[in-house]
């Protein structure tokens, strides 16, 4: 019998390469996309035709109820959020009503509807904050530092507690920073890549960077797909740290983002006050043996594999646009 997937989110990096791996695995997928006058799949162009897309939103709960009673589904990935750190300072209700409401009307919409299901909640290491010791396991203290981190704080809480109060398959990923070519322009990681191909040909001539020695895990997104994929296929419910176990700072990602095309990181880099978090998150590692020793889940994409990748399709992607 087919399984049935409902993804939120599914126009976003993650959503993208979940709606792949769910295909390849023969799945029946459901997109849920928010009402908008142009909306963007350019992430799924190439999948587009084997989805169905529904149209609803995390605030806004006979939506979910629509969307769940339309598909049926087995598993449910809940992929959406007002996920910009930055945007959190500037929007912070807007940010608490999306990713921590939001997730909330989730499994309350789920228990009345489609009990049976398994939900997995997008969870995130930015959740740690100011860490309390490194790495970061699945015990380790939560202390957020952004109105995205504590509204994710207040979904990560609520997914436990519907687990735990009413037997419902409910399960957190505590994914660490990941990346990938189909990351959004406004993230750090992307902007780099995207400066350093523009500085490359010729279309800019600096790149405007904020705290260059904050320390994250970086891995590649279409790994961390399959963990998610790997959490819903358990027999009981469990929360897992996903990450590498390597750290790197944003200087190693502009140096070895301008090695790819060969210039000197320092000749071309800014650093400007505007860019700076009002609360700084100086260091996230992840210690992901639980999800190794458990789902047998390890990064394959290195973090030197995942800058070329990025560092060569916004080239590409450049190139095209000149034509």
């Amino acid at each position: 019998m087919t399984k049935r997937a409902l993804i939120t989110g599914i126009t976003g990096q993650d959503g993208s390469y979940l709606a792949e791996l769910l295909l390849e695995k023969e799945y029946e997928v459901y997109g849920l996309i928010r009402r908008a006058s142009a909306p963007n799949f350019n992430r799924l162009t190439h999948v587009l035709p084997r989805i169905h897309i529904l149209e609803g939103d995390l605030t806004d709960e006979s939506s979910l109820t629509s969307a769940l009673t339309h598909s049926r589904p087995d598993e449910i990935y809940n992929l959406a959020a007002q996920s910009f750190v930055a945007t959190s300072w500037q929007q912070p209700t807007l940010t608490g009503d999306v990713t921590g409401l939001g997730f909330t009307r989730l499994p309350q919409t789920v228990r009345h509807v489609a009990p049976e299901a398994r939900v997995y909640q997008a969870s995130s290491s930015e959740m740690f904050g100011q860490v309390t010791e490194s790495p970061q396991n699945e015990f380790t203290r939560f202390h957020p530092r952004s109105p995205y981190a504590c509204a994710k704080v207040y979904a990560y809480h609520m997914a436990v507690n519907y687990r735990e109060s009413y037997g419902m398959y409910v399960c957190n990923g505590i994914l660490f920073n990941h990346e990938s070519p189909r990351r959004g322009i406004e993230f750090v990681t992307r902007k780099i890549t995207d400066g350093v191909a523009r500085i490359k040909l010729g279309l800019s001539h600096e790149l405007q960077l904020g705290a260059m020695d904050s320390e994250r895990d970086w891995g590649f997104a279409g790994d961390y797909v399959e963990a998610m994929w790997m959490m819903l296929q358990l027999d009981t419910p469990e929360d897992f740290v996903i990450g590498t176990g390597v750290c790197h700072s944003v200087q190693e990602f502009v140096e070895a983002a301008f090695a790819e095309v060969e210039m000197d990181w320092r000749d071309y880099v800014v650093v400007d006050q505007r860019f700076m978090r009002p609360a700084e998150v100086n260091h996230l590692k992840a210690d992901a043996s639980k999800a190794a020793n458990i789902l047998g889940w390890r990064a394959k994409v290195t973090f030197e594999e995942m800058v070329q990748m990025m560092v060569a399709t916004d080239l590409q992607l450049l190139q095209r646009e000149r034509l």
